[in-house]
């Protein structure tokens, strides 16, 4: 909140039930806040998008861990008014501090992610992991600056949120498969998505999925550690891409392939979608 005080016209919240100081220290500092019910980020994001009464020309999207930086502040107020009508979104390069380490190889920087877009030109695509804010219409441009993503908690915060991620990469994985659920954006113009995340989601779709069981995660690993330099992070960089980039991909595959075994052998998608649920304790039937 501190890192775009001096930018932001208005800085707002969306809860979904914190019972820490939270929302105390948001309020002291003139943060708007919102409660609303979460299911996934995409679709928190979108209910923002159509309910908060943003009067700015232009959003700005951050998770509670990421800090715009003074360089990246400063670039953003220049920029920005003199932006012709065509670019209607703003790419930053997003850095990741683990351990207190910049971890700057491994192909994790720079991750050049769309963060900041004209309101009424942007929305989430509606996935339950990997959601991208994406264009409905108009193009981009990269803003170089800080834009750092700050992982505070220690090893054990780190994986029971990646657990939980994990859980719900698997979930879209056998949504998909199964066609579980209906997936639409409220939109009549077609998304657009960064460039960068285009090719990492082919890479992904062609190369990766197509792996033997247990041969991705390891090939995975193996490129950004070897091949990307990832060792050249240190020991910090030993344990964020062996967790990040081996482990929690491979986290990925088993709990597909677990709740695989109980789906494929059910007769229809009500019965594969109540057993999803009660496997992972996600009510999707809401979604």
């Amino acid at each position: 909140m501190a890192s775009v005080q001096a930018i932001a016209e208005a800085i707002f919240i969306v809860d979904s039930g914190s019972d820490d100081n939270t929302l105390a220290i948001a309020r002291s500092m003139g943060v708007h806040v919102v409660s609303h019910p979460f299911t996934t980020q995409a679709r928190q994001l979108n209910w923002a998008l159509d309910t908060l009464p943003i009067r700015s020309h232009w959003i700005l999207r951050l998770d509670a861990d990421e800090i715009i930086e003074d360089d990246l502040a400063q670039a953003i107020i220049e920029t920005l008014p003199a932006l012709g009508e065509d670019i209607t979104g703003v790419e930053f390069a997003r850095k990741h501090i683990f351990m207190g380490r910049w971890i700057r190889h491994g192909g994790r920087y720079p991750l050049w992610m769309l963060r900041l877009f004209r309101k009424g030109y942007g929305r989430s695509e509606d996935r339950w992991m990997d959601e991208h804010i994406a264009l409905t219409k108009g193009q981009t441009m990269r803003l170089q600056g800080g834009f750092a993503d700050i992982n505070l908690g220690d090893l054990s915060h780190f994986t029971t949120k990646h657990n939980g991620y994990a859980t719900r990469e698997a979930i879209s994985i056998l949504i998909n498969r199964y066609a579980l659920v209906a997936n639409a954006i409220p939109t009549d113009e077609p998304l657009a998505i960064a460039g960068s995340a285009v090719t990492r989601r082919w890479c992904k779709r062609h190369i990766y999925d197509r792996l033997p069981f247990g041969c991705g995660p390891m090939a995975y690993f193996l490129y950004r550690f070897i091949v990307r330099a990832g060792f050249l992070d240190g020991v910090e960089g030993v344990i964020y891409h062996g967790l990040q980039g081996f482990w929690y991909r491979f986290l990925v595959d088993a709990k597909v392939l677990y709740w695989d075994r109980a789906l494929r052998k059910l007769p229809d998608r009500e019965a594969r979608l109540a057993r999803l649920e009660e496997l992972t304790g996600y009510r999707l039937q809401e979604i």
